[in-house]
């Protein structure tokens, strides 16, 4: 089947507001990849094991496992990933440095398939080893091919939507990076999996890099409530221009120019739409960015490809291009609707040649994780219990905990405030009146008498 084809050409070129070193990438839930795209990140797995270039996922756990900690160490002045937040500020990297571990093993994938990206897995929703995450198609495979000693939900500390909820609501960035790492919105992907995912080599496990490109989905969020994510250090281990893998030496990266998520050409999509916005194609790492989905991309709102840019959107169901997109004059675009990929038509045979090369990981044992809670690093804020209806067309209840004074605000996804409504020595929160508002996506934040947030959430409009 052929594709069809949208050609935008836009004669305004708006001032760089965004000029990052960009790579590109769309990444959606685990649950919304195309058969396609489970098939082509599967093979892409496997290629990169099996050569003909140094393993990735060999070089990646090694370093992970030897600058895992060194808290209470013969030499506690090296560098490490792990466990410096709150208490040393000047060493902790621990969301920028795993932001650009995954970037760089989603590159590695590009290089085999430009289409795909890094998908998230959702720990807060999906906590069963009969999610087709686990499937033999899809992650399975990788258990007894690689020898991970997985062992899915004999640790059962896996996080909870109203760990994730509360965790959203901490103001100083490094509490909430040291909650983050520490508890189980982190470390329950971690415990849950077990077997290599439970280890220092844990980045041997691909399950890895959907875990953090959920923990990066959880910062991302953080910082577009917040915005005040800032480290002391200038550079990173491995990525402080000297590291050499496979005869390229990786760049010095600063982790306060990593803080947007855009920076790396990544947006996050969410039940079935990806909005892009505020961001301008650079081609950095790719001839080409591609932008693939499956169901809705939204691009507008200073999302610019420039002259002299090459960028495609492809879906499998709808683009829109709304108000503040351009393509420039001199540069390439294309918005396809991908017929081909919608199904299984063009897919190779499943994992050809796995069974012939599986390149196992040695049986040495994975020693596991001792995880550092850091003592007392959540104070006695009431937890949101339920938010309902969601999505919501009238109103919205919130319960808490606990009674409370308190304020409502209700944003659109502009950060306008639309509405607000202050209640008093309550913990069921209505918020009425709502059936005015245009569909879409709206975020509610509940905050104290003196201004504290207590709970950020976002909710739709039917």
């Amino acid at each position: 089947m052929k594709k069809n084809y949208i050609t935008i050409v836009s004669l305004i070129l708006c001032a760089l507001l965004y000029q990052p070193m960009a790579g590109q990438g769309i990444r959606k839930g685990f649950q919304e990849m195309t058969d396609y795209e489970i098939t082509e990140l599967v093979d892409a797995f496997y290629a990169l094991r099996s050569g003909p270039g140094p393993d990735l996922f060999d070089d990646m756990a090694d370093f992970h496992a030897e600058f895992f900690n060194f808290d209470g160490t013969a030499d506690p002045t090296r560098l490490d990933l792990h466990f410096n937040a709150p208490e040393e500020p000047t060493r902790e990297i621990f969301a920028a440095w795993h932001r650009v571990l995954t970037f760089e093993m989603e590159q590695a994938v590009q290089e085999i398939n430009p289409e795909l990206s890094i998908p998230y897995w959702n720990s807060t929703i999906f906590q069963s080893p009969t999610d087709a995450l686990w499937d033999e198609n899809y992650l399975g495979s990788f258990d007894d091919a690689w020898g991970l000693g997985r062992t899915l939900g004999v640790d059962n500390r896996i996080p909870t939507p109203t760990e994730l909820a509360n965790l959203l609501t901490e103001t100083d960035f490094l509490t909430f990076t040291s909650t983050m790492e520490r508890l189980n919105v982190h470390r329950g992907g971690h415990v849950w999996t077990g077997g290599a995912m439970n280890s220092g080599l844990s980045p041997r496990d691909p399950v890895f890099f959907f875990h953090h490109s959920f923990i990066d989905w959880v910062w991302s969020q953080w910082e577009e409530i917040h915005g005040t994510s800032t480290f002391i250090p200038t550079s990173m281990i491995r990525y402080d221009g000297t590291y050499v893998f496979d005869g390229e030496t990786l760049p010095l990266i600063d982790p306060n120019d990593i803080t947007d998520r855009r920076v790396f050409g990544t947006f996050y999509a969410e039940d079935g739409l990806v909005e892009m916005d505020n961001y301008i194609v650079s081609n950095t790492y790719h001839p080409e960015e591609v932008f693939y989905y499956q169901f809705t991309i939204e691009a507008g709102n200073n999302f610019i490809v420039p002259a002299g840019a090459v960028a495609r959107f492809e879906s499998v169901n709808e683009i829109n291009l709304v108000p503040g997109f351009e393509a420039s004059s001199g540069s390439s675009f294309e918005a396809s609707i991908d017929t081909q990929n919608g199904n299984t038509s063009k897919i190779a045979p499943l994992l050809a040649g796995r069974e012939k090369n599986p390149y196992p990981y040695d049986q040495r044992q994975f020693e596991p994780i001792v995880w550092e809670e850091g003592g007392d690093l959540l104070d006695d804020k009431p937890i949101i219990i339920t938010a309902a209806p969601n999505p919501f067309t009238e109103k919205i209840t919130i319960n808490l905990s606990k009674r409370k004074d308190c304020v409502i605000e209700v944003f659109n996804m502009m950060g306008m405030l639309i509405k607000e409504e202050a209640f008093q020595n309550t913990d069921t929160l209505v918020i009425k009146n709502l059936f005015g508002l245009s569909s879409g996506y709206y975020v509610i934040r509940v905050s104290d008498a003196n201004g504290n947030i207590l709970v950020v959430k976002r909710v739709v409009k039917m």
